[in-house]
């Protein structure tokens, strides 16, 4: 599948919060969001880059859609950090956004997803899938 075509996909959410906060919600979420953007984001693309390295353990990883598998981890770190990256994983691709606290996993199989589960668990992320 393409990237496009992934885009179109059912997808789950790697979070820093356990749910989809609904609309409405008496808490203070977007100045939450704000304070964890201007002062803990560093910290939570450290979780990130965490889950994606620990993933590249068990299964390949490619970038975009370039046919290079496995760059390295400097390699995945670097850019991670700097643009939007969409990590190939099988026929499965999660987005990273430099400027975001939630990573995003398109079209992953039972067995993806549990995987992710355990390390975003480790890494105290959670994967929920929005309403």
């Amino acid at each position: 599948m393409t990237i496009e075509e992934l885009l179109q996909t059912p997808y789950w959410i790697i979070d820093i919060l356990p749910s989809q906060v609904p609309a409405g919600s008496p808490g203070q979420y977007f100045a939450v969001e704000k304070y964890f953007l201007e002062e803990h984001l560093s910290a939570i693309k450290q979780k990130h880059l965490n889950l994606i390295l620990k993933l590249n353990c068990y299964r390949d990883i490619s970038i975009d859609e370039e046919t290079e598998v496995n760059p390295s981890p400097a390699r995945i770190a670097g850019e991670m950090m700097e643009r939007y990256l969409y990590f190939m994983v099988g026929d499965a691709m999660i987005l990273s956004e430099p400027d975001d606290t939630h990573l995003t996993v398109f079209h992953p199989d039972e067995a993806l997803l549990e995987l992710i589960r355990t390390l975003a668990a480790g890494e105290g992320l959670y994967v929920w899938q929005p309403e």
